[in-house]
């Protein structure tokens, strides 16, 4: 019984040392966006940086006034929206597909999928550009959004999930009368509410802080997202490391009070499409 109370407290002790080691980074910059410019960095190694004993919100009312933090963020919401709502639909069906229609090359499909998952964007982000920059598509929305919209990783998200419901639940819609649409929108839908929430998470989470796409696609700041924000109003003379962390508070408030609000979605979300046996 000793040995097993010293080896929860071990783990325990861990687990708060490297949640601690996580944390100091976002801490640092929620306290340096409370501080005068001036101290954030003279502070950096003391533990003043952590518990200072002057605070304000004159960073952030800077930030206002030097960028067009509104059109940032409003790009940014539009995009992610852009890339959750159609996203959802797409891989969805492509999901469905694999997972229960029977079709010519549907293994060679799921194989190519899971083939994509290991290839990163950057290796075909020129040649996308170059296409799209023939095409004459740039500096808007949509061109920041349609090329994520489909997701491998999402797409075998909701494979995984499809995959695992009872096969009885179509087959009697089937039995009276019910198509493959009317199926999927009738019987499956209603039962992959935590999948759904789970890839909305995902999709947001991952393409929230998008940096080279927006960077090839866009020139002006009215279309630009967050990221490109932060990088330009970085380039700002005079250097204020305060308004900075103040600005990189803001980008991330919102990854945080979605992940915050829809966390017990999407811990289920990820149980529920583990692979099953």
């Amino acid at each position: 019984m000793r040995r097993a109370g010293l080896r929860a407290l071990l783990a325990y002790t861990l687990l708060l040392a490297f949640t601690l080691l996580f944390l100091a980074p976002v801490l640092f910059m929620l306290v340096g966006s409370l501080k005068p410019n001036e101290r954030v960095l003279a502070e950096a190694g003391t533990l003043r940086a952590f518990f200072p004993d002057t605070v304000g919100l004159d960073n952030y009312r800077a930030v206002f006034e030097r960028v067009p933090f509104e059109l940032y963020l409003a790009s940014s919401l539009i995009v992610n929206g852009l890339i959750v709502g159609l996203g959802l639909v797409v891989n969805a069906f492509a999901g469905y597909a694999l997972a229960r229609l029977r079709w010519w090359g549907r293994n060679a499909m799921l194989g190519l999928v899971l083939a994509v998952l290991v290839i990163p964007f950057e290796a075909v982000a020129i040649p996308l550009f170059y296409q799209l920059s023939w095409l004459g598509w740039r500096d808007d929305w949509l061109v920041q959004a349609i090329p994520f919209v489909a997701n491998p990783l999402a797409i075998f998200l909701f494979y995984s999930f499809f995959l695992g419901l009872p096969r009885e639940l179509e087959e009697a819609a089937r039995v009276d009368g019910a198509g493959v649409l009317r199926t999927f929108f009738a019987i499956v839908l209603p039962n992959a509410k935590a999948a759904f929430a789970s890839v909305a998470i995902v999709l947001f989470l991952f393409h929230w802080g998008m940096y080279l796409w927006p960077l090839l696609m866009t020139t002006s700041e009215a279309v630009r997202p967050l990221p490109l924000g932060i990088a330009s109003f970085h380039t700002l003379p005079p250097l204020q490391w305060g308004d900075i962390m103040a600005f990189g508070v803001l980008m991330v408030l919102p990854v945080v009070i979605v992940f915050v609000v829809f966390q017990r979605w999407f811990v289920r979300g990820v149980a529920s499409t583990g692979v099953k046996g």
